[in-house]
């Protein structure tokens, strides 16, 4: 079971952050309560705080030292923490296109010998889960996918790669996630997306949020180089819809 903290530890994050930790690991209560925190926290709009950046388990404050202290930042924090969570704006819920095995998605075989069953089974159960987007981060755009069923979750790889394509679709530990650019990585890699979750030239330069939904459904290969194409332009593949 998770560890968690009530009311949440507040930690110096060098002399112009602070940390607000709820959990020391995982934990999707927790990373609720994050998420709640940083929306009470933009409605405040709090002297000196330029910025917050929601993890899994934890909000970091950024604060200008000139504009308010510690101390004081850190009794307005608790007291948001402490209050209702504010009502959420209305879910955004994105379909997701990815075409599964060969070439782009080089693990998929394996995992399903690991976990004793076919790929088409793998593939039908990442295809089945509601996953929430539990935050963003690593590389611009990576979003970390909460909602992985227990049957899919497997330790990461040993050995991990130095560079996995753009657009990954992947499983690492208790998780699934989007990996929008091109990097390392220890996750097993099940298929690949189009979707741009990150792209400078387009507006909206980032497409998920923490809070959001993700569900995943399956495309051919000769449909994804259809879609790589169209989003290289600056179309939006995912499928939208506002719950």
């Amino acid at each position: 079971m998770a560890e968690t903290f009530s009311p949440p530890r507040l930690l110096p994050s060098g002399d112009s952050a602070i940390t607000v930790e709820y959990s020391r690991s995982i934990d999707d209560d927790a990373n609720q309560s994050v998420l709640a925190l940083d929306r009470a926290l933009t409605d405040a709009a709090i002297d000196g705080v330029t910025e917050s950046v929601p993890t899994y388990r934890s909000l970091l404050v950024h604060y200008d030292p000139g504009m308010i202290g510690y101390e004081a930042l850190g009794e307005k924090l608790l007291e948001l923490a402490s209050q209702p969570a504010p009502p959420t704006a209305k879910t955004r819920r994105w379909r997701v296109p990815v075409a599964y095995g060969g070439e782009h998605g080089i693990d998929l075989e394996d995992v399903a010998k690991a976990l004793n069953t076919t790929p088409d089974d793998i593939v039908a159960r990442h295809v089945a889960g509601d996953y929430r987007v539990a935050m963003i981060g690593f590389t611009p755009g990576w979003s970390y996918l909460s909602g992985l069923h227990k049957s899919l979750q497997m330790s990461r790889r040993q050995n991990p790669r130095l560079l996995t394509p753009a657009g990954t679709i992947a499983i690492g530990g208790i998780q699934t996630g989007i990996q929008c650019l091109a990097g390392p990585s220890g996750w097993h890699l099940l298929g690949r997306t189009a979707v741009r979750t990150y792209q400078l030239h387009r507006n909206p330069i980032f497409l998920t949020e923490p809070g959001d939904r993700v569900t995943f459904f399956a495309v051919d290969h000769k449909t994804f180089a259809e879609q790589d194409r169209a989003a290289e332009a600056g179309e939006i593949i995912a499928e939208q819809v506002v719950s």
